[in-house]
């Protein structure tokens, strides 16, 4: 497409060949490159009107160097269309001067300077970091991770933000958002469901020390345990070795002495620090975090100390979870003084010795180890400005807030000395990471803690609109005039730009293959913005798309699109700092599919197996390895197994419930994990059930888009989120398409605030757990389980199971013609099958299935925003139809009926629609349900009504 735009461009140029006699060579020449860049496009890029600013000639030199517009330079330039800008700019030109030496310049530089060095043959070694590298061990290593990474971003540090976050404005003394509330969402919430959830982990997988300036724990509650001070109920503890004694260090160190702490006050000069010799014995002397937990769920855990003269660079930090143990070594000769990032884990309610944090005297290397505070779940904003606090979890505050609780210096996050906490957010991001790695190879004029930061990233949303349905899309910005040109190491200003190309590149390439549109890429902009000026290392800001724009929002919202946005950023991300340092790269497998767990060989094991899953995308991206990860009850998951094949036989005790997911290991990193399944032995087992996972569907919200209104109608249906989502801020109230570009009253996308701070659940990927209980409870039945890929494909065999347990949750896509044709052939067998979920009703009517096999027809769907009772088999139960933080939300069910021989078993009060049929044939049984078995929330009931199926569908019939 693009070279057909130049040679239309060419034709035309070519026809005016003949029209230089009777015009001075310069004025011809002058003409023929305005008409040029006046009539040029690329399909590349939205860049705008592009123009000739001027252009200079040497007839002497017989050079000719043509300066065009900054929109001309907005767009990506490669070897191939340099190459082809100027064959046809010479040939447009007239002679002699088309013989010249052509030079092009835009955004600063020659046109052809401006491919980035990624795409190049001869690299500009100018903005190359080449042989700078830091030295010695990473910030934070996972030393329990079981296999290693030795082409990912292994050793590199990134920097990055979700846009902003809640600020008080002193011109108004109050809290508020920075970007309005549209779509339901509003810039600092949205960008947070795309960075913490995605872009992060797939960072971290490839090996990258991660920091963000905001919080990243959506956990609002937070337990600090301290050797000064400690969350009530909690407990710090040291323990000595004969010579090797704690003692307090001569720098201070953290204390929580205030619930709510005001402007320019640090709580990392409160209390004291302490430390200890080293020694290369394990667990000689050491010490002690133990939290009391308020709740059980997951908590980030984040450990503080002081670095010191004799600080060792492998202190080894061991946290206790629900899981097992997973040790770090941390590099405490840098960022002494603020909250240090180890992981996120499940812990049980309580003060218990299986959840804590442990710090060991034990290293490699002669000098001391410090102890400091530790810091469990992300917690409530705590910082008072005009004589309040936000009210809202900090996860939701702006950087500002989240640097002064992090112990930065003021002049860090508040420039405006209190003025204007607005500028001094936007700012802070910045120079957060400054401070940070300030005296770092790649920072060494500043001073600060020397963490090696090598780029940062902003993704923002505030892209502009459109009236036209037409996507807004991508812009990318970095800043060059600044510093002389210069990063801080001396390297160009223009590695910000060969950065924010290939990120664009990569998303619109991604983008647009995955999903199958033309994804806008709009320009690159040579701006002089706060996050892109003053970061001391390579930095962009990401304008992914316009949170103001529906066509744009009809994607933000859809979780699949924020996986392939994750994904493809981190893989620009990992191709940018590889071509920075001249390094080879792996990019990590995507997830793996057709997961089963079937009974072993040998008694009381399980043999687990999956699929690999290719990526077209990426030729490098394939599995040399795999981890499965195990969770025994209601536990945490273990830090895994690495093993080499596609399949894992495990050694189990009967009367425990086993889950299992999987990663796929490459040298470049690790997957997104599988599904989660799980297996039951039970003891004196009287049989074996199959739960077949056939809910792996997320989505948007239900979407409005007519001639007078466009929007999202989170009431009628919120969607399904991965796992959960802090996206939505409330309730889309304008939906008048004509109010397009309104940012208050009554304009278009304008919404309400009633979801702000609430995590809306949506698909855990762990419903085979929560029916597997209900099973165990219910009898002595074994179960296993698989995924609804290996009944498509044939390679689980359901005659082996006494029945079949399919969760179809709230999955439209559950009943494929092979899926169909499975359990067809199942009942047909003498089978028993189980059937529950929503939105998959209208598959019943295809082929007759409903009728022929379920013995059931479809009845229609039916509202459950009320969510009235269910009534059925002597109980009744209600199911939550909007959007909560507990379970996914089912707004409407199905409605079956029975056919002959069947009956109906559960009803919905309001308007007494059927939702539940059996039929118990001489042939076969099934138990259909119009609601989602998982949703009932109330584990009792749950496994009252599993014990009235299983006892429905297995019973011996009366004669």
């Amino acid at each position: 497409m693009y070279m057909n735009k130049f040679a239309i461009l060419l034709s035309g140029f070519l026809c005016l060949a003949g029209a230089v006699s009777g015009q001075s060579l310069e004025q011809t020449t002058e003409q023929r490159l305005k008409d040029f860049f006046t009539s040029y496009e690329t399909s590349y890029a939205r860049i705008g009107k592009c123009k000739l600013e001027r252009f200079e000639v040497e007839h002497e030199k017989k050079v000719l160097r043509v300066y065009a517009n900054p929109a001309f330079g907005y767009q990506p330039f490669t070897e191939e269309n340099v190459s082809a800008i100027y064959r046809l700019l010479k040939q447009s030109l007239p002679g002699p001067v088309n013989y010249y030496t052509l030079q092009v310049y835009a955004d600063g530089k020659l046109i052809e300077d401006l491919v980035p060095n990624a795409y190049r043959k001869k690299q500009d070694k100018t903005r190359l970091y080449g042989k700078l590298e830091a030295k010695g061990n990473p910030w934070v290593t996972n030393v329990s991770r079981p296999y290693e990474i030795s082409r990912g971003l292994e050793g590199r540090h990134i920097a990055l933000w979700q846009s902003h976050g809640k600020v008080y404005r002193n011109e108004r003394n109050e809290w508020r958002w920075q970007r309005p509330r549209l779509f339901c969402t509003t810039e600092d919430l949205f960008t947070q469901s795309f960075v913490v959830p995605y872009l992060i982990p797939m960072l971290e997988n490839a090996g990258a020390v991660v920091f963000t300036p905001r919080e990243r724990d959506w956990q609002r509650y937070e337990v600090i345990v301290d050797n000064n001070t400690c969350t009530k109920g909690s407990h710090y503890l040291e323990v000595e070795d004969k010579k090797y004694r704690w003692q307090d260090t001569d720098k201070p160190g953290f204390a929580q002495k205030y619930q709510q702490y005001p402007d320019n006050y640090n709580p990392f000069t409160d209390g004291t620090a302490r430390f200890i010799p080293t020694q290369g014995q394990p667990e000689k002397a050491f010490a002690e975090w133990i939290p009391d937990i308020p709740e059980k769920g997951k908590y980030a855990v984040y450990v503080s100390y002081q670095t010191l003269p004799e600080s060792v660079s492998d202190a080894k930090y061991l946290v206790f979870h629900n899981g097992g143990v997973t040790e770090f070594k941390v590099n405490q000769q840098m960022g002494g003084g603020t909250w240090v990032y180890l992981g996120t884990f499940e812990f049980d309610k309580g003060r218990n010795d299986y959840g804590m944090v442990v710090l060991s005297n034990e290293s490699s290397q002669k000098g001391v180890v410090c102890a400091d505070a530790v810091r469990f779940g992300g917690g409530m904003g705590n910082i008072v400005r005009g004589g309040q606090v936000s009210g809202v979890p900090r996860y939701l505050e702006g950087a500002r807030y989240w640097a002064q609780w992090a112990g930065m210096p003021y002049p860090v996050y508040s420039k405006s000395e209190g003025k204007n906490d607005y500028t001094d957010d936007i700012n802070a991001r910045s120079l957060t990471v400054n401070y940070l790695s300030g005296g770092s190879v790649y920072n060494p004029t500043e001073e600060g803690l020397k963490v090696p930061f090598e780029m940062t990233l902003g993704l923002h949303s505030d892209a502009g609109f459109k009236t036209d349905d037409e996507l807004v899309g991508s812009l990318g910005i970095y800043t060059t005039d600044f510093n002389d040109g210069k990063l801080n190491s001396g390297v160009s200003r223009y590695a910000s730009r060969d950065l924010t190309d290939m990120v664009l590149t990569g998303l619109q390439r991604d983008i647009s293959s995955r999903f199958g549109v033309q994804w806008a890429r709009r320009s690159m902009w040579n701006r002089n913005y706060s996050e892109t000026r003053l970061p001391a290392v390579p930095s962009m800001i990401l304008e992914l798309l316009s949170h103001q724009n529906f066509a744009d929002m009809k994607w933000g919202h859809n979780p699949d699109f924020k996986f392939t946005v994750g994904r493809s950023v981190y893989k620009s991300v990992l191709k940018f700092l590889s071509t920075m340092h001249g390094t080879d790269y792996v990019v990590q497998p995507l997830p793996v599919n057709h997961f089963a767990i079937r009974e072993g060989k040998k008694k009381n094991t399980f043999t687990l197996n999956w699929n690999p899953v290719e990526d077209v995308m990426e030729p490098t991206a394939k599995p040399q390895g795999y981890i499965v990860y195990t969770r025994v009850g209601y536990g945490g998951f273990d830090n895994g197994v690495y093993v080499r094949k596609p399949e894992y036989t495990v050694k189990v005790e009967p009367g425990l419930t086993y889950s299992f997911k999987v990663t796929a290991v490459n040298r470049g990193g690790e997957s997104f994990p599988s599904e989660i399944l799980s297996a039951y032995k039970a003891k004196r087992s009287k049989g074996t059930l199959l739960i077949v996972n056939g809910f792996d569907a997320t989505s948007g919200p239900a979407e409005v888009n007519s001639a007078l209104l466009q929007g999202f109608d989170l009431k009628a249906d919120p969607g399904i989120p991965d796992g959960q989502t802090p996206a939505y801020c409330g309730y889309q109230q304008g939906f008048n398409r004509d109010k397009a570009g309104l940012e208050t009253g009554d304009g278009l996308g304008v919404s309400d605030d009633v979801l702000e701070g609430r995590l809306i659940a949506g698909n855990t990927r762990d419903y085979v757990f929560v029916h597997g209980k209900a099973i165990q409870r219910a009898g002595r039945y074994s179960f296993v389980s698989c995924s609804d890929e290996t009944l498509e494909s044939g390679s689980t065999d359901l005659t082996h199971y006494d029945m079949v347990d399919l969760i179809c949750g709230a999955d439209a896509k559950t009943f494929s013609a092979s899926m169909r044709e499975a359990l067809a052939g199942y009942c047909r067998q003498g089978g028993r099958l189980l059937v529950s979920g929503s939105k998959w009703g209208e598959n019943l009517q295809k082929d007759d299935f409903g009728k022929n096999v379920l013995k059931c027809t479809y009845g229609g769907r039916f509202s459950n925003l009320s969510s009235a009772p269910v009534k059925g088999a002597g109980t009744s139960f209600r199911i939550q139809g909007g959007a909560n933080e507990s379970i996914y939300a089912v707004p409407s069910m199905e409605c079956v009926m029975p056919v002959e021989g069947a009956y109906s078993a559960f009803a919905y009060t309001n308007g007494n629609y059927g939702s539940g049929t059996v039929y118990r044939g001489e042939d076969y049984r099934t138990f259909v349900l119009g609601f989602p078995l998982e949703c009932v929330e109330n584990a009792d009931v749950r496994t009252y009504l599993m014990q009235t199926i299983v006892q429905t569908l297995l019973s011996k019939k009366r004669r």
